[in-house]
């Protein structure tokens, strides 16, 4: 990698210079590739590199069709010269934009975009991914303040582009030692980092020019200045209650939140803090964000105060609901994929410890012990599901988590899943929950459409299905039809049929009763009609969870349950407990 433009004199920030406005060498031919998966919404996983193989063929169709036009033209003289005059100036664009961007002429930015809004590229590009800008920062602040030492921290990747600078730099640049604080930290936020400003004490900017000023770094020395600022944070901070006490408090003020730990030792390494916002609405991420994610990741650097470390983070607008807050020790992610404290904490319903906590109180735990508590919460406005486990395992933690959606609907489904009829959000922990104190949790908000079912689990160790309740507005609908005639049959619940429905209503109800499985059996008037492995039988069994067709509504409990279409000439149906037997049951007599 060559060295790059001048350093501008000290004290002068980078300049900001025009956007990139063409591809590398065969931009278009590259374009033209894409073309297909564009138009079909193929993913590309980071970059086109798994279209690598498409590049060569595309380059000979292009000096084919080249050729072929210089050979149409060859008698032609304006016309021959007027290919290889367009062919010419590709190749000049593609060389002034290599030209402009050298050192870091690798960079491409698709001349078709919009390449004028800086704000625009940095949230849909991702530039710099391997931080070349770290030599030009390190430069810069040398060139700053000459003759100084300067501790300069960032990314594990900043002492690989520390190493490669002349000797004499590499002196004025020691790595921290002793406890010493850091004059400078070069931070790079994401391109989908829906926060510019992480840190407050980073307010001044300086710009890595081969990368157009897309990109900032941030550099802060650690003024005194700044460090009363921090300790003003402290004081504001510290005036009221923690929202969460770990081995660093969390302390909430408005959008600003301030981990704080006391009495911090010199010796302790300067930690990585990081949030990550789950937004009710995904549609309220950034657009990269809700490619890639689900969640916004914002992520910063300690700083210590004498005995106090702390770290202020500033919340996105739209970070009303849940978040997991999380501190590690050798960047945002520990390097054994694990932080060193995590925690869930709700915006919105601060309490969301003690509602996963009232969940596991009031059901009774799996079956299986390898299993997680998994739980709708029905009050949260749009429903969402909970995942506990008490002690969880790196393992666990790190083991993806099945989660398949079916809709009532099958339209309601992306185009496509509908297919397969069901929606699948499978995903991590690792990225879509917490594993505070050893225990792992989840808060996973479920789409708006209506569910008919859920399935989820964990690959080889335990899946279990779920079904969303009815809403109670439904639920009054049907019970307000019902108001004026008899039930069919009277028993422990009382029982109608209704256009081809059984259903099934009880006045005064609570999840006790319901929680047991009801069982259900069709007895048809021909038994040909009867799927061949259930014939022996002679009636369909449709057993089912409570759940799965009903609800409750002012201390009421209704479920709706459809019938086969053919013709029925009794129902039975009730209650029962596996190994205890059926503890209420009652007959239908069916005339159609």
């Amino acid at each position: 990698m060559g060295r790059g433009p001048a350093l501008p004199p000290a004290g002068i920030p980078f300049p900001q210079y025009p956007a990139a406005f063409s591809g590398p060498a065969a931009g278009g031919f590259s374009t033209a590739a894409a073309g297909r998966p564009a138009l079909l919404g193929s993913n590309q996983y980071d970059n086109w590199r798994h279209f690598y193989f498409l590049y060569a063929p595309f380059c000979l169709l292009a000096a084919g069709g080249l050729g072929g036009l210089a050979h149409r033209f060859s008698r032609w003289r304006p016309g021959r010269a007027g290919v290889y005059g367009l062919a010419g100036l590709g190749v000049g664009l593609i060389a002034w934009q290599l030209i402009q961007l050298h050192p870091g002429q690798h960079d491409y930015f698709n001349f078709l975009g919009d390449r004028t809004t800086p704000e625009y590229l940095r949230t849909q590009y991702e530039m710099n991914s391997w931080q070349l800008a770290y030599r030009e920062g390190l430069e810069y602040l040398l060139a700053r303040h000459p003759g100084e030492t300067l501790v300069v921290r960032g990314s594990r990747k900043l002492e690989r582009y520390r190493q490669i600078l002349p000797p004499a730099a590499r002196q004025r640049l020691p790595a921290a030692a002793g406890g010493r604080r850091a004059d400078y930290e070069l931070i790079e936020p994401a391109a989908n980092s829906p926060a510019a400003d992480l840190n407050l004490a980073f307010r001044r900017q300086i710009y890595h020019n081969t990368r157009m000023a897309l990109r900032p770094l941030r550099a802060a020395r650690m003024t005194p200045e700044i460090v009363a600022a921090y300790r003003e944070l402290y004081r504001q901070a510290t005036t009221g209650e923690p929202i969460i006490r770990a081995d660093y408090d969390v302390y909430l003020e408005g959008q600003r939140l301030t981990f704080v730990r006391e009495n911090c030792a010199p010796e302790e390494p300067e930690a990585w803090f990081g949030v990550r916002v789950f937004p009710r609405y995904r549609e309220t991420l950034p657009p990269p964000l809700r490619q890639d994610f689900s969640y916004a990741p914002l992520n910063t650097r300690g700083v210590r105060l004498g005995r106090i470390c702390l770290a202020v983070i500033r919340l996105p607008a739209y970070a009303r609901d849940d978040l997991i807050l999380f501190r590690s020790v050798a960047g945002p992610y520990h390097s054994a994929g694990l932080p060193a404290w995590e925690e869930l904490y709700s915006l919105s319903r601060p309490g969301l410890g003690e509602i996963i906590a009232d969940y596991r109180r009031n059901q009774p735990p799996p079956a299986n012990r390898d299993a997680f508590d998994v739980f709708i919460d029905r009050d949260a406005g749009r429903h969402r599901l909970l995942y506990a486990k008490a002690n969880c395992t790196p393992s666990e933690y790190a083991t993806p988590i099945t989660l398949h959606i079916y809709p009532v609907n099958r339209a309601d489904l992306p185009a496509e899943y509908r297919d397969n009829g069901f929606d699948n959000r499978d995903f991590y922990l690792t990225g879509e929950g917490g594993r505070p104190g050893g225990a792992c949790l989840a808060a996973i908000f479920l789409p708006d459409y209506p569910i008919a079912a859920l399935h989820t689990g964990q690959a080889g160790a335990w899946e279990t299905n779920l079904y969303p309740p009815a809403a109670p507005e439904s639920l009054r609908a049907i019970y307000a039809a019902l108001s004026d005639r008899q039930p069919d049959t009277r028993s422990t619940f009382d029982l109608y049929l209704q256009d081809n429905q059984l259903i099934y209503f009880r006045e005064s109800c609570s999840d006790a009763d319901t929680a047991a499985g009801f069982f259900l059996h069709i007895i048809p008037q021909d038994v040909a009609n009867l799927p061949a492995d259930r014939r022996p039988a002679g009636f369909a069994n449709l057993d089912f969870a409570f759940a799965r067709y009903g609800g409750s509504f002012d201390g009421k409990c209704l479920a709706t349950v459809p019938l086969p279409d053919y013709p029925v000439r009794e129902i039975r149906t009730g209650q029962h407990i596996p190994g205890q037997g059926e503890f209420w049951a009652a007959e239908l007599a069916v005339e159609r």
